[in-house]
């Protein structure tokens, strides 16, 4: 127990070290080294003292004491603890003949004496960490908080606790650093963060995950060590310059783009691209309107880069160049966008950030799940475009969370990249885990333009919003009941019915009854298209016909799923070699991994396409087929309308 007065010392003792300002000494005991153990030993510290930050230096005003230890564990390089720091005496005799400069480990610096100048920081990067500087009160405050973090299961101190604690240089309870991190603030629990970090793939070193004391310290290590953090981890790279206010002279010069795999469907096509975020004109808002199935009945929440095509200057009519937009869409199965609604609420399904050609986005939701799209701009300037742009090339190669429909879902995965890409203070404050509530409080809060979408008209001439094909569908609907007296009374009521028992209407159509015939079965065959897609992604998760016996069709749709994969969590073509954002060097494998995954894919999916009738119950190959001979039926009848002379004008 500390007496009252104790206090009072301790202050005038850290007034005085104020006043002296003496910077940190790294002091070797030397009491049991020869003379070329200590000159080793100094020279390891010397040079872990030059790497260090001047401000980290100068604030740390302590002296910590260097000893060589025979009691750590085998696998220890050292540890640090109130002012001392130990180092694993095993590894003297290396470091003392210079052997240590060139035997190689399997740790993350290469080399024994690389990772003892690792260690050495690494452990002076906690004593910086945990430094502070308390009045007694303040203090108590802190263990009041601690204790309530610890009472929630949360990472760090609550908010509310933030600007109470007076610390002196704390970095692992920072909320801008649990962010970039991996450990960002749960949405709709404020003030509590994400326990377990999934920033898994690319790391540097898997000890970083363990806590945020750690990441701070193994991210220290990279940040002074490794010429090309800048450009792996450009993000955490400036957040480190900027606190100290200071960056090492060798950091390598980077490259202006960022690499992304696209997801989209055309597998004949390279999947690598580089993306320049001065390229990018606009951030939207793309939101996916509700239909009836019960996941999507809150819409779905994406985002939209307004990218202008090359050698465009950025301005409005970038917005025109569709070919050249992308999307961004937290999802939770590769090319699913319906889900199993239990499995969506038990975590079963992985969520990555997927990146996709908006045309494929498009046709996705307005043509086959028959919803409507908005795409509500975001009021970014450039400098938070850009940012946003390199948060999410550093999640795309990062990482890989649980899907949740309820608490980890599309909007709260959308929330956390913006919160964490663009540091504006009012999305801090949001917190909404549903797709169409988290578009109405960005507009709220006069962080989302949606007058863009006032005029209808002009907002779909302007690309602000997709209309479904629903519409379309009835107005073709329509124009049937009329000229057929049909007893339903919408598009949906007649694509319910089995195609056998729209047949019998073909032949009885005129030339333009005919053609609106023809767009609605089309729609049907999508419609059915789906709910194959459907059965054969729960055919597949549920782990049926994966025995000897599988037949051709069903080992193209599992190998394709089990393929598909690295669309989304593209670290896999690097098999672990590497860390953080991929660099020139890596990026001839890239090329090759990916073309080569691209050329199989695109291989499966042929087979697929001629085989995958037999994978479907006989009940939708049924109807598939039936929908076939129903457009082909109406294709003869219109063809021998035009032949008669019908010269009706077609819809």
């Amino acid at each position: 127990m500390i007496r009252p007065g104790a206090w009072l010392l301790a202050g005038c003792l850290s007034l005085a070290a104020g006043v002296a300002q003496a910077d940190l000494r790294l002091v070797l005991d030397s009491r049991t080294l020869d003379a070329e153990q200590r000159a080793a030993s100094q020279a390891l510290l010397d040079e872990a003292m030059a790497a260090l930050p001047p401000r980290l230096v100068q604030s740390l005003d302590r002296e910590v004491r260097v000893q060589w230890r025979d009691d750590l564990p085998e696998q220890a390089y050292g540890r640090a603890g109130g002012n001392r720091l130990e180092l694993n005496r095993r590894l003297l005799p290396a470091l003392t003949n210079g052997s240590a400069a060139e035997e190689k480990t399997n740790r993350p610096h290469g080399t024994v004496r690389r990772e003892l100048l690792a260690t050495v920081i690494h452990e002076v990067a906690h004593l910086y960490d945990r430094a502070r500087l308390w009045s007694p009160d303040q203090h108590l405050l802190q263990g009041h908080c601690r204790q309530r973090a610890s009472n929630l299961g949360q990472v760090g101190l609550p908010d509310d606790c933030r600007g109470q604690t007076d610390r002196r240089f704390t970095l692992s309870d920072d909320p801008r650093l649990l962010d970039l991190a991996g450990w960002p603030q749960r949405v709709g629990k404020r003030g509590l963060r994400e326990h377990d970090n999934a920033q898994l793939a690319r790391s540097p070193d898997p000890y970083e995950l363990t806590s945020p004391l750690e990441f701070v310290a193994v991210n220290l290590e990279y940040f002074l060590l490794d010429p090309s953090y800048a450009c792996r981890r450009p993000s955490l790279h400036r957040y480190l310059r900027e606190h100290f206010g200071w960056a090492p002279a060798n950091a390598a010069g980077c490259a202006d783009d960022y690499p992304f795999l696209n997801a989209g469907r055309e597998f004949g096509r390279t999947p690598l691209l580089s993306l320049d975020p001065s390229r990018v004109y606009e951030v939207d808002y793309l939101f996916a309107e509700a239909n009836e199935a019960w996941v999507s009945r809150w819409g779905h929440s994406m985002l939209r880069l307004v990218i202008c095509a090359p050698g465009r200057e950025p301005g409005p009519a970038c917005r025109l160049d569709l070919d050249h937009h992308l999307v961004l869409s937290f999802r939770a199965f590769v090319d699913d966008v319906q889900l199993s609604s239990w499995d969506g609420l038990t975590g079963v399904y992985p969520s990555r950030l997927f990146i996709l050609p908006l045309g494929q986005v498009i046709d996705e939701y307005t043509k086959v799940e028959l919803r409507g799209l908005a795409s509500v701009p975001l009021k970014l300037q450039h400098e938070e475009i850009r940012a946003l742009v390199e948060r999410s090339a550093e999640l795309h190669w990062s990482y890989d969370g649980d899907y949740y429909f309820l608490s980890n879902n599309c909007a709260v995965e959308t929330l956390k990249l913006l919160r964490s890409g663009t540091t504006r203070d009012e999305l801090v404050a949001l917190d909404s885990i549903m797709p169409n509530g988290l578009l109405e409080v960005l507009i709220h809060r006069d962080l989302a333009d949606a007058s863009v979408l006032d005029d209808p008209r002009e907002a779909l001439r302007l690309g602000y919003r997709f209309d479904s094909y629903r519409d379309r569908y009835q107005a073709m609907f329509t124009i049937l009941k009329e000229r057929l007296g049909l007893p339903q009374d919408s598009v949906e009521q007649w694509l319910e019915l089995d195609a056998a028992e729209r047949q019998p209407w073909i032949d009885r159509a005129d030339l333009r009854a005919a053609a609106a015939l023809l767009l609605v079965e089309q729609a049907a065959l999508r419609r059915q298209l789906l709910l194959a897609q459907d059965e054969l992604k729960n055919r597949y998760l549920g782990g049926r016909g994966r025995d000897a016996s599988l037949n051709k069709a069903d080992g193209a749709l599992q190998e394709i799923l089990a393929n598909s994969g690295y669309l989304s969590r593209p670290a896999e073509l690097l098999g672990g070699q590497g860390y953080g954002l991929p660099q020139p060097s890596e990026w001839t494998r890239l090329e090759r991994e990916s073309e080569q995954r691209q050329l199989r894919l695109n291989q499966l999916s042929e087979e697929l396409d001629q085989e995958v009738r037999v994978l479907l119950g006989d009940e939708r190959r049924k109807e598939l087929e039936a929908i076939e001979v129903n457009l082909a039926q109406i294709g003869e009848h219109l063809r021998g309308l035009h032949k008669a002379g019908g010269g009706l004008e077609l819809p």
